[in-house]
């Protein structure tokens, strides 16, 4: 499934979602890098 996250105040990033974190946080995947962000 598809999530799109924020990092920071002004980037977004689209990727395969991966896990959900304690503090509300999700994992999303895009090709071999993780990303780490606040969903939309």
């Amino acid at each position: 499934m598809l999530r799109t996250i924020t990092i920071g105040s002004y980037i977004s990033v689209q990727g395969i979602f991966l896990r959900a974190l304690e503090d509300g946080k999700i994992a999303i995947g895009v090709g071999e890098r993780t990303f780490i962000g606040k969903p939309v």
